[in-house]
């Protein structure tokens, strides 16, 4: 079996990227309308990265796809990738910031948001510095490294007048919508069980995510909110209570400062169960739901997709969009419209994963039932 690593996992999305974007009339999750999907004439909302790895990648490509955003500038450390850049996507000069001149954004109107696409451990100093300049944020997930950190930024953004969002886009991803939908409005009835693993082989001991410094964690930070979110948002309920057991390190020289895998289990005020695990020793890719009345499940079902999934009732069967893009529209749009962004994808979403995360670590580190207040 080929083995599927972070970067074949960005690899399959970008083969998938034409997808046209998607409206939905899916419910909860914020979407577009069949009559707002069409060409938006109006300012689009002008969008700087920050950071130029991998994903960001992804990003510039859903935003030459975006309604209602366009890549307006970059902030990087390396010279190299900024002229790249600038030559690409045609960013003017005046629009290209290192971390070191980043604070001078304030002084540019044609800069709308930030979006922050750093190491983890570096997202709370972004944020706070975009929003010190009078700029909106989104930042990826995890939102940062601890609920301190979350803090911090929530605070920042709000002192400064700006919105933050966290870059959840699989809350606009229409096999998640629906397994939202199953599980919310009890389709087969009350879900009970749901098991939700990730994982991926990791072989390079240069990547920043096996630091601990910078990254925060390991599987757990990088791979496991996805299975928190996913187990949160099908039940609508928050979890009073988890246990966890660190997977045994076959490579302590690779894992010498993170978590090769970790196994934990959420308990729900409902009575359901969620049984978890996230892994960068193994390939695993898996959502399952088991309720009074039926199942659903989706494999590949956390990562970037495409996702294939079947219900009791038969398969599920949803176009590709580009999750990039659907994301930024919704944000955009209401952003453009001067309206405040849902709580299922703002900074205080954000920090209710980052504390399940250090309750799962603590539990691991003790043995011990751990209850989040």
């Amino acid at each position: 079996m080929k083995d599927l690593s972070r970067r074949s996992f960005l690899q399959n999305l970008g083969m998938s990227a034409g997808a046209t974007t998607l409206a939905l009339a899916l419910p909860s999750f914020a979407t577009l309308s069949k009559k707002e999907s069409r060409t938006y004439p109006g300012k689009k909302l002008n969008v700087a990265l920050c950071g130029l790895g991998n994903y960001a990648g992804m990003l510039a490509y859903g935003l030459e796809q975006s309604q209602y955003c366009s890549l307006a500038g970059i902030v990087t450390g390396h010279p190299a990738k900024a002229e790249e850049w600038k030559k690409q996507y045609n960013i003017p000069e005046k629009n290209i910031y290192n971390y070191q001149n980043f604070d001078k954004i304030r002084n540019n109107e044609d800069i709308d948001l930030v979006y922050v696409v750093l190491p983890n451990a570096l997202h709370k100093e972004f944020t706070i510095r975009a929003a010190r300049a009078g700029k909106h944020v989104i930042t990826e997930k995890p939102m940062s490294i601890s609920t301190k950190d979350c803090e911090a930024m929530i605070k920042a953004c709000k002192d400064a007048g700006v919105q933050l969002a966290v870059g959840y886009r699989l809350h606009y991803e229409p096999y998640h919508l629906e397994i939202k939908r199953l599980g919310q409005k009890k389709i087969f009835g009350q879900v009970r069980l749901i098991e939700a693993s990730l994982g991926y082989k990791s072989d390079d001991p240069t990547q920043w995510r096996l630091k601990k410094a910078i990254a925060g964690g390991g599987p757990l930070m990088d791979l496991g909110i996805y299975c928190i979110q996913s187990s949160r948002y099908v039940l609508g309920e928050e979890p009073i209570s988890v246990t966890a057991q660190f997977g045994p390190n076959t490579n302590k020289k690779l894992f010498s400062e993170v978590e090769a895998s970790i196994n934990w289990q959420m308990n729900f005020p409902g009575g359901a169960v969620c049984s978890a695990a996230s892994s960068y020793n193994y390939n695993v890719d898996r959502f399952f739901a088991s309720a009074d009345e039926g199942q659903f499940e989706m494999s590949p079902g956390l990562s970037y997709g495409p996702f294939k999934g079947k219900t009791s009732n038969g398969e599920l069967n949803f176009p590709e969009i580009n999750q990039q893009a659907t994301q930024l529209d919704a944000i955009g749009k209401l952003i453009i419209e001067n309206k405040y962004l849902p709580s299922h994808i703002t900074g205080e979403e954000g920090l209710k994963d980052i504390k399940i995360i250090e309750a799962v670590y603590a539990a691991a580190r003790s043995g011990k039932k751990i209850m989040i207040g």
